[in-house]
């Protein structure tokens, strides 16, 4: 079993979850960058490498079974146990955040947005689950959105109100679902899960519009993967301020 402490990043080749990779690995963690495209994840990877970061690439295509499997075997055979996970990977297919076109939404949209931001998650944590227990203190994180926040969705003159994303914004809903659903089920164990809000970043989903870069925007991630003992579980957070459901 491995000493260091191990982390699996989900669409970590670029982005927040890149630089989450890099932030946790500046902790000194072994840092595996979960990649679609495993060329591109090399490259990451040896970014990192240059930087002093512990880091390689495991070839993870969120959607595909196969991928899950092995990402899972490797872990177990390698490490032995999974200190953190973080469902960081997401899709949003909707273009335009200022109309409302619910009504209009294709159910191929809708399935494909569930498939990668609520399906994968499950399938992703099912199969890391069994590592994650035999960690001293296993730490889950489940990259959620603010937009995910129903309350908020439903308040005029909230932050979100106007911004209508029917298939992503209830996709990370039910996201937040599962994360307290899962935390309640591991009440009594020492793994905590809760959900992030990054904030809006400066990202290919983000814009150059966004105020936060993604150093900014990583840092909630890693608040929530180096919880201490007394931290909180069940949660939805944005750089330690939680976030109404």
């Amino acid at each position: 079993m491995s000493e260091k402490k191990v982390a699996l990043i989900s669409g970590a080749n670029k982005g927040i979850g890149f630089e989450t990779g890099r932030q946790l690995g500046k902790l000194g963690y072994t840092v595996l960058l979960g990649s679609r495209d495993a060329l591109k994840g090399e490259v990451a990877a040896r970014q990192l490498r240059a930087d002093g970061v512990d880091a390689r690439v495991v070839k993870l295509d969120v959607v595909k079974q196969s991928d899950i499997d092995a990402v899972a075997k490797l872990v177990e055979n390698e490490f032995g146990k999974l200190d953190v996970l973080v469902n960081n990977a997401g899709a949003m297919i909707e273009k335009s955040w200022t109309k409302n076109s619910t009504s209009e939404t294709k159910v191929a949209d809708l399935r494909a947005t569930f498939e990668t931001n609520l399906f994968a998650v499950l399938a992703l944590t099912q199969a890391l689950l069994p590592s994650l227990k035999k960690a001293e203190a296993a730490r889950i994180v489940n990259v959620s959105s603010i937009l995910g926040s129903v309350s908020l969705q439903a308040t005029k003159d909230s932050p979100t109100y106007s911004t209508k994303l029917f298939a992503y914004n209830s996709s990370k809903a039910a996201l937040n679902v599962f994360t307290i659903h899962l935390a309640h089920e591991l009440l009594g164990t020492k793994i905590k899960v809760n959900s992030a809000h990054p904030g809006w970043v400066q990202t290919d989903m983000g814009g150059s519009a966004a105020p936060m870069n993604v150093v900014e925007g990583a840092k909630t991630e890693v608040q929530l993967a180096t919880l201490p003992e007394k931290g909180p579980t069940g949660g939805f957070f944005h750089l330690g301020e939680a976030i109404a459901w």
